[in-house]
């Protein structure tokens, strides 16, 4: 069996703190541990989601990633724990509390996680003291962050320095959903999840294009979730916009978007073969790299198998898509 690294999977800690009691205003997610092996996140009084022990318990985690054959997982945290709409300094807080857990995690097991943390973008400053201190002092691979940052999208001026604190640092930057747009016209049918995600991925990976924030930062090392969500499927019409209408779509940056293709990377998590093997086509075979959402219900099951079942890629492309380009993207290889 191929070696397997899983670079998109989810981790809170066991004990979480109620921040809406510490900082006297609600918003903060809050756990409640309704059984042993189960927890409630809470949200202004709402549940926002059901975690089983798995999301925090490192043990568990170990043991069904050695029953799948995954040898190194990147932690990172929920992205309802960005908490980019909070008080600067208060996300500030709350994203310290999240880093030194999963720093922790990977200290005490580091042949079996890598780390990402999270920084309060909302305050470009705060946010590159934090992932100065990720990187410098807690030993993490690099951030998480969201598709957009409260109005900001991330061409935003004000995030530029932040993108170029990560290139100087090496720091590998994964880039997921969150917030998704639309979502109050979408009540019903879990469709923020379904048709939000992967306009919120495309829009960030235009965002970065369009805004010559990959121009200027040509070593910054991104990988978006879910496959770069709807941009490679709908890559034709954004080229063609680009073409037809430079007025509107080259204002920051002269270059044809598909200069881009193959500059940055996105996980695997498609769930579709036909869907996998464009995707390869299309960025090619070392920018993918395997990511299972683990441990959520929209995530792959049995983390790579999907890579694994292709008849169509060879046993070194396989190699790559599992293991070899999470390597490069970590800033490994």
């Amino acid at each position: 069996m191929l070696p397997k690294i899983d670079i998109h999977t989810h981790i809170i800690p066991k004990n979480y703190p109620d921040f809406n009691k510490k900082f006297n205003y609600n918003g903060f997610v809050s756990l409640e541990h309704h059984h042993h092996c189960g927890a409630k996140m809470i949200q202004n009084g709402k549940t926002f989601r059901e975690l089983n022990h798995n999301c925090w318990d490192a043990n568990i985690r170990m043991n069904e990633c050695k029953e799948q054959g995954v040898k190194i997982q990147v932690l990172s945290t929920i992205p309802v724990l960005f908490n980019y709409w909070a008080k600067p300094k208060d996300a500030l807080e709350s994203s310290k509390f999240l880093n030194e857990h999963i720093a922790e995690e990977v200290q005490k097991n580091p042949m079996h996680f890598k780390g990402l943390g999270t920084v309060p973008l909302q305050d470009p400053e705060l946010a590159i003291f934090e992932l100065e201190r990720c990187v410098k002092q807690l030993g993490l691979s690099g951030v998480e962050i969201g598709s957009h940052v409260n109005d900001w999208n991330l061409n935003q001026k004000e995030l530029f320095p932040f993108f170029s604190a990560a290139c100087k640092l090496n720091a590998s930057v994964f880039v997921h959903p969150w917030e998704m747009m639309g979502k109050e016209k979408m009540p019903d049918y879990w469709l923020p999840w379904l048709v939000g995600m992967p306009a919120e991925t495309s829009l960030a990976i235009c965002s970065l294009i369009f805004g010559g924030v990959f121009e200027k930062l040509p070593e910054l090392r991104v990988c978006f979730a879910h496959g770069g969500g709807a941009f490679p499927f709908t890559f034709g019409r954004i080229k063609h916009g680009f073409n037809v209408r430079p007025d509107l779509c080259a204002t920051d940056n002269k270059d044809n978007p598909e200069k881009y293709i193959g500059k940055f990377w996105v996980d695997s998590l498609v769930h579709d073969s036909k869907a996998l093997e464009y995707l390869v086509n299309f960025f090619g075979e070392d920018k993918i790299s395997m990511g299972s959402d683990y441990p959520f219900p929209l995530g792959e099951e049995v983390p790579g198998k999907l890579i694994e079942s292709m008849m169509g890629l060879s046993a070194l492309q396989k190699k790559k898509l599992l293991y070899d380009n999470a390597m490069s993207w970590l800033g490994e290889l």
